[in-house]
């Protein structure tokens, strides 16, 4: 008998999405009067030494050798590109347009998971994938008149993104989350770094100033430890779809606040993103587990095909080995 938590993954990467928005309005903010370079190095560095100031009062590792893991590296490269395009993106577009293009993440880390992280997506999911990038080319608008080369750096940051969450999920390593966020917030430092000749030079905050970049950083440090936790512990293309909420909380703080008025193919390409017919990822169907000469093997039928998973030692995050006799079969 198999037992799946799904519940906690999908609850933070909701709140994650909202504290998202909430730290992508404050950029948005605070870049009328201080350069996009100066906002990531700050936030990236005081995020950083928050997550080290927990390592340390919790014991965990700050250095370790599985840093040099692939997999931790491709994550952490594609942080700081992914930081690098989506700011830019925020400060040089509106906040409704780089949210919603944004929410092509989601249909990319899809077929990222089938494609390289060999899960099982069935037809109708990839066809979804379709549909929603066909949302995003409306957002873009590629070819048209009033299209925006700029928003070309959400796109850019969309798969960075992805990649960084597909990369994620394949860590095979037993670094803590913290530890993994140190390095994430690294990168959006060194992102700031690499993007100075762009923005010009650093001022000094005003106290208003201070007080705004604070509560981003709080923000950006609870959401980013929400993010790692869901795509570690939950299926890449289960909890992906929920990362639509961060479009519902982009509009409302863009809209009441901000003022802005997404034009009809914004609307129409967000709503066909959002509302493409996509699957939550969830199997339903029969669960079968058999044990052949000590290997166990699961097989999972429903209407998104069947997959079957052979380990010899440890059952994969997330599921629950119970044993219903002496035999160990489970």
């Amino acid at each position: 008998m198999l037992k799946n938590s799904e519940f906690q993954p999908v609850l933070f990467m909701v709140g994650s999405m909202a504290l998202f928005s909430l730290e992508d309005f404050f950029i948005k903010l605070l870049s009328s009067t201080m350069p996009a370079s100066q906002i990531m190095v700050i936030m990236g560095v005081i995020g950083a030494i928050i997550f080290l100031i927990f390592a340390i009062i919790s014991k965990q590792p700050i250095l370790s050798r599985e840093l040099l893991n692939k997999h931790v590296i491709t994550r952490t490269f594609a942080d700081l590109f992914g930081a690098l395009f989506f700011v830019g993106a925020i400060v040089l577009t509106p906040l409704s347009s780089a949210s919603a293009i944004l929410q092509g993440t989601p249909l990319a880390i899809t077929a990222g998971a089938a494609i390289f992280l060999g899960e099982t997506v069935g037809i109708r999911r990839w066809l979804a994938v379709i549909i929603g990038f066909f949302g995003i080319l409306l957002i873009v608008k590629p070819g048209l008149a009033d299209f925006n080369p700029l928003s070309l750096l959400a796109v850019a940051a969309v798969i960075c993104l992805s990649v960084r969450d597909l990369a994620t999920r394949a860590m095979k390593t037993t670094l803590p989350t913290l530890t993994i966020s140190i390095y994430g917030f690294g990168a959006m430092a060194a992102a700031g770094l690499v993007a100075i000749p762009f923005y010009g030079e650093f001022i000094w905050p005003s106290s208003g100033e201070i007080k705004i970049l604070m509560v981003g950083i709080a923000s950006g440090v609870t959401a980013y430890y929400l993010l790692v936790g869901a795509t570690r512990y939950g299926d890449a293309s289960l909890i992906a779809p929920f990362r639509y909420s961060r479009l519902v909380f982009a509009l409302l703080l863009s809209i009441l606040i901000l003022g802005e008025r997404p034009d009809l193919m914004t609307w129409l390409g967000a709503l066909v993103v959002v509302f493409s017919p996509s699957e939550s990822g969830v199997h339903e169907g029969s669960i079968v587990v058999t044990s052949n000469g000590g290997i166990d093997s699961v097989i999972v039928s429903g209407s998104a095909g069947v997959s079957t998973a052979t380990w010899n030692e440890e059952w994969p995050i997330g599921w629950t080995r119970v044993d219903n006799d002496a035999s160990g079969d489970g």
